[in-house]
């Protein structure tokens, strides 16, 4: 499996690389929509252990070497981005001086989103991210040697105001990666709306290897139905939590009808976008809602796997709904498909490379009995 997805990421870079030379703009724009979709994956871990040390999530203790796994995948996302700013000028009005110069709403958007600014801050960003990551995650492994009880302490006590840095650092790079597509636009929101969709895919995807762990046996006798009950349970908020923000962000729009904002939606519910505006409804709201209401659904390891895939197919239509309009019309074809499958041959070696050189459970927790007799 291993030269599998080593052979994915070769397609993806052919494609990428490929692409560049027939449709520069319509690369960058797979490059970005994979890189923010593949790299909300994996800084949902790093919040996801944050906020368990801080709510003292006993019920989680078992799993957390599958969120922990997943920041495997921020060291490659920060060289990723690197490249990303290569492609600045393919992505962003904001870029092109001329541009700027003759737009007063732009040139007074200067002082913000200028190359400079933008390059020191999203590194500034993984800075904080991946030092925080490697010091929950060394603390975490070196309890598993000492058993020191003061070391999930102590990751209690950086989670606290991380989890505050989180969210502010997000969101500015929310905005900057995807709403200053449209430097016009602006919504005081977007990073909550994004951040909503971080949260439900990343549920989802450690639904799928947590169940992909137990089936090879590495958590068989640690994982139970219970928690598969309460990972269904957030990846059920969220969806609601989702619609709640994506309606109260449309609304809003829609009442105010203020000339910056209103053409980005009528760019993205008009036309050949319709269709997909509707199946964001349907497909991120309305059926995981239904799917996921009853007790049974939570607690089914088959049926929870096929809703996560369910769930993580339409966050990434999601991000191609926020990205492509500023392209044009919706299209899928090999340059799409191949850069989607690269990201994920790379996001998969990622996650296993970690995966592979920690003990699947923590077993000198201090929670960890608590966690294995779980039950509700």
């Amino acid at each position: 499996m291993h030269f599998f997805y080593l052979g994915l990421t070769a397609l993806g870079a052919a494609a990428f690389f490929v692409g560049l030379g027939q449709d520069a703009g319509r690369a960058w724009h797979n490059y970005l929509l994979n890189y923010f979709f593949w790299f909300s994956l994996s800084i949902s871990g790093l919040f996801f252990i944050a906020l368990s040390y801080v709510t003292t999530s006993q019920w989680a203790s078992p799993l957390k070497r599958v969120p922990e796994a997943l920041t495997g995948f921020l060291p490659v996302a920060f060289v990723l981005l690197l490249i990303l700013f290569a492609g600045s000028h393919h992505l962003y009005e904001w870029t092109h001086h001329e541009a700027v110069a003759g737009d007063p709403l732009l040139s007074g958007k200067r002082g913000y989103l200028n190359m400079p600014f933008f390059v020191i801050r999203n590194l500034l960003f993984f800075v904080l991210w991946i030092g925080v990551a490697f010091y929950l995650i060394r603390n975490s492994l070196r309890q598993d040697r000492t058993g020191a009880v003061e070391l999930t302490f102590k990751n209690k006590k950086v989670s606290a105001p991380f989890l505050v840095l989180f969210g502010i650092t997000f969101t500015l790079a929310s905005f900057d990666l995807l709403m200053s597509l449209e430097p016009h636009w602006f919504s005081t929101i977007f990073g909550v709306y994004c951040f909503a969709g971080l949260f439900e895919s990343g549920m989802a995807i450690t639904i799928l290897f947590v169940l992909a762990l137990r089936r090879q046996g590495a958590l068989r006798g640690v994982i139970n139905e219970n928690h598969l009950h309460d990972l269904g349970k957030l990846m059920f908020a969220f969806c609601v939590f989702w619609a709640y923000i994506a309606f109260s962000q449309y609304m809003l729009i829609w009442y105010g009808n203020l000339p910056e904002e209103t053409p980005y939606m009528i760019r993205r519910t008009e036309g050949s976008w319709t269709p997909v505006a509707l199946a964001l409804l349907f497909g991120k709201f309305i059926v995981p809602f239904f799917l996921l209401l009853s007790r049974w659904a939570k607690r089914n390891e088959f049926f929870l796997a096929l809703v996560a895939v369910w769930v993580l197919v339409f966050q990434y239509l999601d991000i191609y709904w926020i990205v492509f309009p500023t392209v044009g019309a919706p299209a899928f074809g090999w340059m799409e498909l191949g850069i989607l499958l690269g990201f994920l041959g790379l996001f998969v070696l990622s996650v296993t490379a970690v995966l592979q050189r920690i003990p699947p459970v923590a077993r000198r927790d201090p929670w960890l009995e608590e966690g294995l007799s779980y039950h509700q």
